[in-house]
């Protein structure tokens, strides 16, 4: 084609330019005007919780460093096009008429700066876009301080590692992308305009090109020798020694880290050859000079630190290691929180050395074990306590304590909320569903120790009224009324884990010309709280009907001038919201603090590359990292150092300092000024509900397992090692989740705890536990068991419990017409060194009804003890906790626990009469009304246990006498 030809053809009718102009400015529009509405509505939704600053801050540093990186890449890439063409030769041989590159040759000629700039604009976005992404890593560069510890290598401030070297990194890696391209760019342009040509069979080049190109390749390897030079602290965060040790070890220290400063003398060396190619014209010198390097990284920086390694360090591994063992174990107790500054070690015989009535501390515990588990009873709830079809609870409960009538007690705890997908009929209707259906009802707390009545015959246990919690409801009707049990100033719930759950998560409220948001049966409510964005203008109309694809917003008569649309109302996502440097708990729980409900939600701060320390995946904290949806980065560093509440009406989020000693915290609180609450800020009814997080504590029982080892050749064997023992309760689980128990300290301390077993084994070897009292918040008590004796560990325990003759001959009984299904299995210390395991077992009657609706219910609690004398384990199982330890200890002990079943019945607090649902459309008294007074009941009840337990002594004799000779 010719050259005229070609220039004919580019030419487009006028009609279809304008035509390819506005198809071309549609798409851009569907880009950029979803972008603008969301920035809009995201600057409304920050300045209605108040944290505007946060969401300016992160927006201006991400375009802050879009733009640096943007033009950085695109002005080096231009520049690099630029000197080639401007340098090329005035003439150079015409191209063959076969040759494919000769349209891109007069492409390029005929216009060299759009194509220029069009490539370097093109590429700048891409690579500013990808790059903007790390505005963390820029602001803790430039917010950071020192940690107060130094590196064992180095001797260098911690701080230079977690807040310096990421961003130096980040530096380097952007350079080498930078000098990549525009070595590219150069070459390709040289190539089209004849600063390089083939000569034979060889290649040429001009005086302008090789300039060019040699600066280009010297700058690579000055870069290559400063990347040299960093790695070399890369080092105490290497892996390379994972999963025996975390962090270098002796071949790193004696063998890499000279081989990173010989390769960096390298490194300097080589560019100083290639810089040389500005005077000499041999090309030889380069080409050397990055041979040398390559060779020299394959033979200092490979094969002699592998020699160390097999020849070396292997044979004699467990000596060599063993300071750099030392190092790993103290970096890793200090990143994640478990040194002895928090951890105390006591030893403990796994023995009872005394009776539990004897021991103060165990009148606490047996008085307060938990017996209801909030991961069994939401359906519970959800049918005692649900009231309308569209309230509900969540799949898992949470615990809690509060001082009612001057006594500690644990609870399982719930607000009911609002669950939009059990909207129906006309419920589901736009109007109904957004503007009318909008809040929750009350909070509801049951005694964790205690239920309504013990289920007595086996065979009736679907049938029976017991075994169910007894509710204290703080709602509405009790607000009213007056007879709260906890008290709640505002019981409606706009802001929870449920109501979140609506697709899309929004709600219209106030502004109307009437109450229209149900609130009970005969009334209605307009919200009148601070949460929420005006929706009455148009422009925020227009705005939230684009972001929502709802015309409805636009033409609703709902909407009035003073409406609000609330959105964004799951608590962890607005505590993620307002501070992304966090990371958030799995699992928020609602509190009734200063007389108002909120969610009170854990959050991290978290970093890697804490030198030596070991890594555990993001996901352990509950999830993934909130910044990067799907991400399973690495941390090698964790402090619960913010305590967030969100208020459940009105949306309000505050976040709180806990831990003034987290150098990471005082980095984000310098970035963020004004963000967190100082720790003198939480009123003392907030700090009384504050528990230790699960998802922290498993982090730190996975490294307690192997970290609580103090000796390094001990450390290398695993011999000392702990492990997380299975789920005996489930086949699904392949680690027991830690578990909440107030236990006898000797007054009631509120603790997360987890029994720990040897190494690939299911004996019984520690016993975790972290304490949630604010007096001694965090402080970790572990009782390390004999190794020359042997504990029978939750899953063996779990095996003798169910193998027992009474269990499983009743268990064949319960199963004709119920489903099993066993509570948490409770570790306890007990007796001055023995250890007591309970477990609850709940039945679930099997409905032959589609409509039929069937919830758990305590039915029988099994109790497990080893004798201090003989070294076997007892089983208590029995209706009630009372019996079953009496069992196990006698009679005295059973007195000490506050059982279920301790009457007939024990009625419910005041307010609402609480009813259970047996049928569809049926209610049936929480308990049957006594037919004998209370001191008759009690002999009978006196009467019935003597005799159980002459009983069970007959049984054990008889045993003993047909017991074969063994």
């Amino acid at each position: 084609m010719s050259a005229h030809g070609g220039s004919a053809s580019t030419q487009l009718p006028r009609g279809l330019r304008r035509s390819l102009i506005a198809v071309t400015a549609f798409f851009v529009a569907l880009i950029i005007v979803p972008q603008l509405v969301g920035a809009y509505i995201n600057w409304l939704w920050f300045g209605e919780v108040g944290y505007r600053a946060v969401w300016v801050t992160v927006l201006f540093t991400r375009i802050t460093l879009f733009a640096v990186i943007a033009l950085s890449v695109g002005g080096a890439l231009f520049t690099a096009m630029w000197l080639a063409y401007r340098f090329r030769p005035a003439f150079f041989p015409r191209a063959k008429s076969d040759d494919p590159l000769d349209v891109y040759r007069q492409l390029a000629a005929k216009w060299p700066l759009r194509i220029g700039l069009g490539i370097a604009i093109g590429l700048g976005l891409i690579c500013g876009a990808i790059g903007q992404g790390r505005w963390e890593t820029v602001q803790l560069f430039l917010r950071g301080g020192t940690f107060g510890q130094r590196d064992p290598e180095f001797g260098l401030d911690v701080g230079f590692f977690v807040f310096d070297l990421p961003f130096y990194r980040l530096v380097l890696s952007w350079l080498f992308v930078i000098v990549f391209f525009a070595f590219v760019a150069c070459l390709v342009t040289h190539y089209l305009f004849g600063g390089i040509y083939l000569r034979g069979k060889g290649i040429g080049l001009t005086h302008a090109a090789r300039i060019q190109l040699a600066v280009l390749v010297g700058t690579f390897f000055l870069l290559k020798a400063v990347a040299y030079w960093f790695d070399r602290y890369a080092l105490l965060t290497s892996r390379r020694r994972e999963p025996t040790f975390a962090g270098a070890g002796y071949t790193d220290v004696n063998a890499v880290l000279p081989a990173r400063f010989i390769l960096f003398a390298i490194a300097l060396i080589c560019a100083a050859a290639v810089f040389s190619a500005l005077v000499i014209r041999d090309l030889r010198v380069p080409a050397m000079a990055a041979a040398l390097l390559l060779l020299s990284s394959i033979v200092v920086g490979g094969v002699w630190p592998l020699a160390v390694e097999q020849f070396s360090v292997r044979p004699n591994a467990a000596d060599m290691e063993s300071p750099y063992i030392e190092r790993n174990i103290l970096a890793t107790r200090q990143a994640y929180g478990i040194g002895s500054d928090r951890v105390e070690y006591q030893s403990y015989p796994g023995v009872g050395s005394a009776p539990p009535p004897q021991v103060p501390a165990d009148r606490t515990t047996i008085a307060n074990i938990r017996l209801l588990d909030p991961q069994v009873l939401s359906r519970t709830f959800t049918q005692q306590q649900q009231l309308k079809n569209f309230y509900s609870f969540p799949d898992n409960l949470d615990l809690d304590r509060y001082t009612l009538d001057g006594d500690l007690r644990d609870y399982v705890v719930a607000a009911r909320e609002l669950t939009p997908s059990a909207l129906s009929g006309n419920q589901a209707h736009w109007v109904n569903r957004h503007t009318v259906y909008t809040h929750g009802d009350g909070f509801v707390a049951a005694p964790a120790n205690r239920v309504n009545a013990a289920v007595r015959e086996a065979g009736d246990a679907s049938a029976s009224n017991s075994g169910y919690p007894i509710y204290a409801v703080s709602d509405i009707a009790s607000q009213q009324s007056g007879n709260q049990v906890i008290p709640v100033e505002q019981p409606r719930i706009y802001y929870g884990e449920v109501i979140a759950q609506a697709d899309p998560d929004y709600a219209i409220v106030g502004g109307g010309d009437e109450p229209r948001e149900y609130d009970t049966d005969t009334t209605k409510y307009t919200y009148t709280g601070a949460g929420g964005v005006p929706i009455g203008n148009w422009l925020n109309r227009i705005a939230f009907a684009a972001s929502y694809a709802e015309r409805n917003i636009l033409f609703s008569k709902a909407i009035g001038p003073e409406s609000k649309i609330i959105f964004h109302r799951d608590p962890s996502t607005r505590v993620e919201r307002v501070a992304p440097w966090l990371t958030v708990d799995s699992n928020p729980y609602p509190a009734v603090v200063d007389g108002r409900i909120v969610w009170i939600v854990d959050a991290y701060t978290t970093i890697d590359g804490y030198p030596y320390a070991a890594r555990t995946s993001l996901s352990a904290l509950g999830g993934d990292e909130p910044t990067a949806p799907g991400s399973r980065r690495e941390i090698s560093y964790a402090r619960n150092s913010v305590k967030a509440t969100v208020d459940a009406y009105d949306g309000t989020v505050t976040l709180f300092q806990v831990d003034e000693q987290d150098p990471v915290l005082a980095a984000w609180m310098s970035v963020f000024p004004g963000t967190v609450e100082p720790e003198s800020a939480i009123s003392d009814d907030l700090r009384a509900h504050f528990r230790y997080p699960e998802d922290l504590f498993v982090i730190q029982r996975e490294m307690l397992a192997r970290y609580h080892v103090d000796e390094p050749r001990e450390f290398f064997t695993n011999n000392a090692f702990w492990s997380v023992p299975s789920d005996p309760t489930s086949d699904t689980n392949p680690q027991q989740p830690p578990f909440y128990v107030l236990v006898g300290d000797p007054t009631p301390s509120f603790r997360l705890a987890s029994a720990m077993v040897g190494f690939r084994r299911e004996f019984l070897s520690a016993y975790i536990s972290v304490r949630s009292d604010p007096e001694n918040y965090g402080k970790f008590t572990i009782l390390q068991l004999p190794t020359d004796t042997l504990t029978q560990g939750p899953q063996q325990i779990q095996n003798s419990m169910i193998s027992d003759t009474r269990v499983a001959s009743e268990r064949t009984l319960l199963e004709r017409s119920n489903r099993i299904q066993y509570g948490n299995l409770l570790t306890l210390p007990i007796a001055d060194g023995g250890v007591l395991y309970v477990e609850p077992l709940f039945t679930e009657r099997i409905s032959t009804s589609p409509n039929g609706s069937t919830f758990p219910q305590l039915a029988r609690v099994l109790v497990s003890y080893r004798e201090p004398g003989t070294g076997g384990v007892r089983v208590g199982y029995a209706p009630t906790l009372a019996e079953a330890l009496d069992q196990v200890f006698g009679p005295a002990t059973g007195n000490l626990a506050t059982a279920p079943g301790g009457s007939p019945a024990a009625p419910p607090p005041p307010g609402r009469p609480e009813t259970t649902p047996e049928e569809p459309g049926e209610d049936v008294p929480t308990s049957a009304p006594p037919i004998l007074d209370e001191a008759a009941i009690a002999r009978l009840e006196a009467e019935l246990d003597a005799a159980r337990r002459a009983l069970d002594r007959l049984e054990q004799q008889l045993g003993e006498v047909l017991r074969p000779d063994e």
